[in-house]
């Protein structure tokens, strides 16, 4: 999972952003899918309170590198957790 760190596409990324992101993912690795909504919540709870955004890209990126390494079945899960909480933020 070190090779996200690699990436070049964290390079575009703001440093408080990647400090954030660098978080949920060592957050999430082992973690079985039904820890992956606090987690994640967590991490759009703690943006909010810095008044961090991220945009639709990196949002899809975060996705990626939280998919990266596990089976079909978890990155399906990890989909799901995701549409959840989109869902959820959406009828705030």
């Amino acid at each position: 999972m070190e090779d996200w760190l690699n990436h070049p596409k964290l390079k575009e990324i703001d440093p408080a952003k990647l400090n954030l992101l660098k978080n949920v993912i060592a957050k999430t690795n082992g973690k079985s899918k039904n820890d992956l909504p606090p987690i994640l919540l967590s991490l759009i709870m703690t943006a909010n309170k810095e008044n961090i955004r991220f945009s639709t890209d990196e949002i899809s990126f975060i996705m990626e590198l939280m998919k990266a390494g596990k089976s079909s079945e978890e990155q399906t899960n990890i989909d799901k957790t995701a549409k959840m909480i989109q869902s959820a933020l959406k009828k705030k």
